[in-house]
């Protein structure tokens, strides 16, 4: 009998095993979940991208415009991207983010788009191409920073030994021109060797072997080269504090802070992260240096500020009185609270002055005679 309960417990040991292991498994696919979502766009929107994210405010990708959508070569005029299933919140943009539709919310991101202009949207969930979308390959991003002489940068990436192509043709996928000298380009996760090249292939680096995450490459003109993996311009910009003061009725003020014009964001999801209280009466958090916008909110994102531009590597003190209505200052500014304790504390002075001086002066009309001193006249009577 105890050996027959025994097993019992070793079989039921295995069963939560196994159910734990399937629990895993099954969390890890509804992570990882994405759906194909299609677009059509203007014949004049470049390089269509899809900026997405939930109800809840978590983004799909780390940096507006969002994702690069490709051309379905199999259907001519649609472009597709594979969003994570959980975005179901879609904005459609092109030409680097200078035209976009609205928000579309969708009852699932398995679906078909067609963009006439940036406020006229079909939406459909019915299948309008043909085939089946190409299969969804993890990419991560390569930034090239190259000497002004090398023209129209391209990156060839492969996999060594087996040489597996990330692209058709050489001199590979042309990349896109940031506003902060970086040209950017994803590669499939599979590679782990590149080039960068200018001049339609005519001058070239080396081969880098890299691995397979988010790497920034300084070229210079004679084609040698250094490269991270973190990126170098912000790298060594110190971490700052941002100081608020909010309305009182804005219910857990968060802060939400970015990189403009390129669109990095400080946070995961909106509205941020909460503030924190200081002893002073400020709120604060400690932000990277390198960020330059931020948007202070309350009550779960509902009551929020405009964007706010500010001077990256310094810290901030910001005093929010409405959404549009705010001061942002370098040096650590009075609160009103403070401003009025400081006025109260100069009427209570001058009063005390005041009476102070009305002291000192019935003092002196006590000290002083009634009238005035009449003159003793001693008259000499002279006896007979």
């Amino acid at each position: 009998m105890g050996k027959y309960l025994k097993r019992i417990g070793t079989f039921f040991t295995m069963l939560l095993m196994l159910t734990a292991l399937w629990s895993m498994t099954a969390m890890a696919a509804t992570d990882t979940d994405r759906n194909a979502f299609y677009v059509q766009v203007p014949a004049d929107w470049e390089s269509p991208c899809v900026w997405a994210w939930d109800s809840d405010g978590n983004n799909a990708f780390e940096a507006w415009p969002g994702e690069e959508m490709e051309a379905d070569p199999e259907n001519e005029g649609w472009y597709y991207i594979w969003l994570p299933s959980f975005a179901n919140h879609v904005i459609v943009n092109a030409n680097d983010g200078s035209v976009q539709t609205e928000e579309q919310i969708l009852d699932s991101n398995a679906a078909w788009m067609t963009v006439k202009a940036a406020d006229t949207v079909e939406v459909t969930y019915e299948k309008q191409t043909s085939g089946e979308a190409p299969a969804y390959t993890e990419k991560f991003t390569v930034h090239a920073k190259v000497d002004e002489s090398w023209e129209n940068p391209c990156l060839w990436a492969w996999s060594a030994p087996d040489g597996t192509n990330a692209f058709e043709a050489w001199p590979g996928k042309a990349m896109k021109a940031g506003e902060d000298g970086w040209y950017t380009a994803k590669a499939p996760v599979f590679v782990n060797s590149v080039i960068i090249n200018g001049n339609e292939g005519s001058v070239q680096t080396e081969d880098i072997s890299i691995d397979p995450a988010e790497v920034w490459i300084t070229v210079e003109a004679d084609g040698t080269y250094d490269f991270s993996y973190t990126d170098p311009d912000k790298a060594e910009v110190a971490d700052i504090t941002v100081h608020v003061s909010a309305p009182a009725d804005w219910e857990s003020p968060c802060l939400w802070a970015w990189s403009a014009p390129d669109g990095t964001n400080a946070f995961a999801s909106w509205p941020g992260e909460a503030l924190e209280e200081e002893e002073n009466g400020w709120l604060q958090k400690t932000v990277p240096g390198w960020i330059n916008s931020v948007i202070v909110n309350g009550n779960e994102g509902g009551v929020q500020t405009t964007d706010i531009s500010v001077e990256s590597g310094k810290d901030i003190w910001i005093i929010v009185n409405g959404s549009e209505d705010y001061t942002v200052s370098y040096e650590e500014p009075k609160l009103a609270a403070e401003t009025e304790a400081d006025t109260a504390a100069e009427e209570v002075t001058e009063a005390e002055t005041a009476e102070e001086s009305e002291a000192v002066e019935k003092a002196k009309e006590k000290s002083s005679p009634a009238g005035p001193i009449a003159a003793v006249v001693i008259v000499a009577v002279a006896g007979a």
